[in-house]
């Protein structure tokens, strides 16, 4: 089994719209509504690529329960932590004449003490079934800090694999509960490096440092430049062919989502990458995010390259 933690799950709604026109009236033609957060769109990849998923974390309110019954609609498993308040919704608005995406997302409910210690039970439970856990996105408001490395040792009390997709103060103390691997973007490489990262060296010291941390597996993705990838005590630069892409929101889940995959069938790390990438670039050329057409991950598996930086 994986599973894969979404503390702040999100009613994620995507426009399309021909031409968007700032302080004036906007009609949308085109509209998709699904449950989203990083981890719940990592589960969805993986259970595509046929694998037996439970996906958990808060949900809340009428949100939540759009949530809970579209996962089961889709039929993935789920153990959320019921709480007050109401699921966030994340707006992603596209602009078909240019290409443009614009995301407006809220901030999601507050977290109680008791709400903490009710999730906290859910992940110790799924582990024990667990081979691969799968820790992803923001924290809601009043959660505990170093919540994500508490879950990162409870995979390593189970021997599980954990993979870590986080972002500031939650990324760097997760770091430091040595997940076996970590995927930021270009972006969060700052709360690593304490500075933006401005060129292509910044991402390999980095990607470098967290090696050094003795964390086995580091992907750094780049968008439509790939990724920097760490393993082995090697830095390797992945490279994905030019796309014309329809929705690059959850592309870094649908990488996530392939890793989990790649390490519950304990594929070869570089193939798990190629994997990773090909489903990644694939889940470009949809319109919903974090959603995958099979065949074009496989199309693009071949087009992948890995090559060696040291």
């Amino acid at each position: 089994m994986i599973t894969t933690v979404t503390l702040n799950a999100t009613m994620d709604k995507t426009c399309f719209v021909g031409d968007l026109r700032i302080g004036m009236v906007n009609r949308v033609p085109d509209m998709r509504c699904f449950p989203g957060g990083k981890g719940i769109n990592a589960a969805r990849v993986a259970h595509d690529l046929g694998c037996p998923v439970l996906t958990t974390g808060f949900v809340a309110g009428f949100n939540g329960s759009f949530i809970e019954t579209e996962l089961s609609r889709r039929g993935l498993l789920h153990d959320f932590a019921r709480i007050d308040g109401e699921s966030r919704v994340s707006l992603n608005i596209i602009d078909r004449f240019t290409g443009k995406t614009t995301e407006i997302l809220e901030r999601g409910p507050q977290i109680g003490a008791d709400d903490v210690l009710a999730i906290r039970d859910k992940v110790r439970s799924a582990v024990t079934s667990s081979s691969v856990l799968a820790i992803c996105g923001s924290m809601p408001e009043g959660t505990p800090v170093n919540l994500y490395a508490d879950f990162i040792e409870m995979a390593h009390q189970e021997g599980i694999v954990s993979i870590l997709d986080a972002s500031g103060e939650a990324l760097l103390a997760g770091i430091e509960a040595r997940p076996t691997c970590v995927k930021p973007n270009e972006d969060e490489l700052e709360a690593v490096l304490g500075k933006k990262p401005e060129q292509d060296e910044d991402v390999y010291e980095a990607v470098q440092r967290l090696l050094d941390k003795g964390i086995s597996c580091v992907a750094a993705t780049l968008g439509e430049r790939g990724a920097v990838v760490g393993m082995d005590g090697r830095l390797f630069r992945v490279i994905v062919p030019a796309l014309e892409a329809v929705n690059v929101v959850g592309c870094g889940d649908a990488f996530v989502g392939a890793m989990c995959a790649g390490y519950y069938r304990r594929m070869p790390e570089e193939e798990i990458i190629r994997m990773a990438a090909a489903t990644a670039a694939a889940s470009a050329l949809t319109e919903e995010a974090g959603n995958v057409n099979l065949n074009d991950m496989r199309a693009l598996l071949g087009e992948i390259r890995i090559d060696p930086l040291s």
